[in-house]
C-alpha cells in the first residue's frame, strides 16, 4: 500500500525536480497530483514514464491525500499550506515562512531525523536554505565526534537559486556579450552575472549580512547546535547549478584531518573525493544530478587550535531542495505513517 502525494509548484525548477527524484527512488506512490497556478493550469510534466497535467492549486481539495511537496514562494505558502495541513495532509515545504517556527520541524534526515516526531503541532514540516542543507550534512559527524565551536563559511552560489529567471538572465547575458546591440541588463540580480560575481544573495538586513546569510546561522543552531557560531558570506556566482563552500572549522577538541577524512567517507549522503593532485577534487559541474554531498580539500588550519578546512559541493537544486523534500517524505513514511 502506497501513498497519495501531491506536488505543489509541479512546473518550477524545483516541483520538477520532485517529481523526478520520487520515480527515481521508486516512492511508493499510489496517486500522484501536481499543483500549479492557474496561469500554467494544464501544463504537462513528468512522472517517470507518466506524464501528468498540472491541476489549479486554488480549488485543489487535500482532503484524504497523505503528503503534498511544496515547492512554490512564501507568499503562496502561507494561504495554500495551512489550508492542506488542515485536512490531515502532512506539508513538506521548501520556502522559507517555517524555517524559523518553534512548532515545525526543520530536517536534514542525515542530520536530525529524529525531529520528524514534532510534525504533528502544525502537520507541516520545513525543508531548510540549499545552502545550509549541503554544509550540515558535513558538520554533524564531525560535531559528534569533536563538538564544533565556530563556522566561517563562503559560498559560491548557482544562478538555479534563484531560479529559472535567474539561469535565464545568466544564458542571455553570455550569449549577449558575443553579439553586438544584444547585451542584456541585470533584472533578476543587482548586478551583471556572466562572467562576474555578487556578494549579496537576499535582501540586506540591518546588521551589514544579508538573509541568505542569516539563514545560515540560524538554521544550523536549529538542525544541528544552538551553541555552534557561524558567520557566512554569501555570493553568487555564474554557474548554472550546484552550490560550493569553502568551509573553515573550529572545534573543541582536537581532530586530526585524516580522522575527519574517514569520519566523512562513513557518514550518510557523503561521497569524499580528496586527492593532493591536480583535479583530485570535485567542481560543481560533477555533481549535477547526483544525490550525493561531496566534500574535498580537507586539511588542518594551522592559524588556530583545533581548526580544520574543507571543500563542500552539492547539486542545490537536489540535496539542497527536492531530493532533502523526498528524503523527508521517506523518513515521514518509515517512522510515522507508515503504509508503504
Amino acid at each position: 500500500m502506497g501513498y497519495r502525494i501531491v506536488v505543489v509548484g509541479a512546473t518550477g525548477n524545483v516541483g520538477r525536480e520532485m517529481l523526478n527524484i520520487l520515480a527515481e527512488r521508486q516512492f511508493p506512490v499510489d496517486e500522484i497530483a501536481a499543483l500549479a497556478s492557474r496561469k500554467s493550469l494544464g501544463t504537462e510534466v513528468s512522472f517517470g514514464e507518466r506524464t501528468l497535467k498540472t491541476q489549479d492549486l486554488d480549488t485543489f481539495d487535500f482532503t484524504g491525500w497523505d503528503i503534498a511537496l511544496f515547492a512554490v514562494g512564501s507568499e503562496a505558502t502561507k494561504t495554500y499550506a495551512p489550508r492542506a495541513a488542515a485536512t490531515g495532509c502532512v506539508v513538506i515545504d521548501n520556502s522559507s515562512l517555517y524555517r524559523y517556527d518553534p512548532d515545525v520541524p526543520l530536517i536534514v534526515p542525515e542530520v536530525n531525523p529524529d525531529a520528524v516526531t514534532g510534525y504533528d503541532k502544525k502537520n507541516i514540516i520545513a525543508n531548510p536554505n540549499c545552502s545550509t542543507a549541503q554544509m550540515v550534512v558535513a558538520l554533524k559527524p564531525l560535531h559528534d565526534r569533536a563538538r564544533i565551536k565556530r563556522v566561517v563559511v563562503s559560498t559560491y552560489q548557482s544562478v538555479s537559486g534563484a531560479g529559472k529567471e535567474g539561469m535565464d538572465e545568466l544564458w542571455n547575458q553570455t550569449r549577449g556579450m558575443y553579439v553586438p546591440g544584444q547585451e542584456v541588463e541585470p533584472s533578476k540580480f543587482t548586478k551583471q552575472i556572466a562572467f562576474n560575481v555578487i556578494p549579496h544573495i537576499d535582501v540586506f538586513m540591518d546588521s551589514g549580512e544579508t538573509r541568505e546569510e542569516w539563514k545560515m546561522v540560524a538554521e544550523t543552531k536549529k538542525i544541528v547546535d544552538p551553541k555552534i557560531k557561524l558567520t557566512a558570506t554569501c555570493v553568487r556566482v555564474p554557474v548554472f547549478v550546484g552550490h560550493s563552500e569553502a568551509i573553515n572549522i573550529e572545534f573543541e577538541d582536537h581532530l586530526d584531518e585524516d580522522e575527519a577524512r574517514d569520519i566523512l567517507r562513513e557518514s550518510p549522503g557523503i561521497l569524499v573525493v580528496d586527492k593532493r593532485e591536480d583535479g583530485g577534487y570535485t567542481t560543481p559541474v560533477e555533481c549535477v544530478g547526483d544525490y550525493a554531498t561531496y566534500i574535498s580539500r580537507i586539511r588542518q588550519d594551522p592559524t588556530i587550535d583545533n581548526g580544520l578546512n574543507l571543500w563542500c559541493v552539492s547539486d542545490n537544486l537536489r540535496k539542497g531542495a527536492a531530493l532533502n523534500a523526498v528524503q523527508i517524505a521517506e523518513l515521514l513514511g518509515r517512522r510515522v505513517l507508515k503504509k508503504g
